[in-house]
């Protein structure tokens, strides 16, 4: 569970009505939506929230470090508001569905010493691919 508002809150970050819609849709569930899925279940809770405001707040969002972009295999950005967990993803080839994942284990651990090349390694990105339910009974 996502705990966005509540860090947005804790900077005092001015929330109106529409902001505060927006940082609702992405609060929660971590199936990360792109922009046009997130003003779809904006306009559903307020319906005068516009387009342009849902994108000038993930753009807010994002530059505060608050929310961040996920974008796989040349399709629309996504916006995961769980940016201050360590985790991985888990995307589906077919619909493009992100989900966070939690493996055991320690990534960076897992590149050898030989394969560093001299470099101090600090982050390391994992991304699982695979097909979600919906998208593997249809094929």
């Amino acid at each position: 569970m996502s705990d966005l508002l509540d860090r947005l809150r804790g900077r005092g970050w001015r929330m109106t009505a529409q902001r505060r819609v927006v940082a609702e849709v992405l609060d929660g569930e971590h199936v990360h939506l792109t922009a046009d899925e997130v003003h779809a279940r904006a306009t559903a809770l307020l319906p005068e929230v516009s387009r342009a405001t849902v994108y000038n707040t993930l753009g807010e969002l994002v530059s505060l470090g608050e929310v961040t972009e996920v974008a796989t295999d040349g399709r629309a950005k996504r916006y995961d508001p769980n940016a201050h967990r360590p985790h991985q993803h888990l995307v589906c080839s077919g619909c493009g569905t992100i989900r966070d994942v939690h493996p055991d284990g320690d990534p960076l651990a897992a590149l050898p010493a030989a394969e560093r090349f001299g470099f101090t390694v600090s982050t390391a990105e994992v991304t699982y691919r695979g097909l979600c339910p919906a998208c593997a009974a249809s094929a």
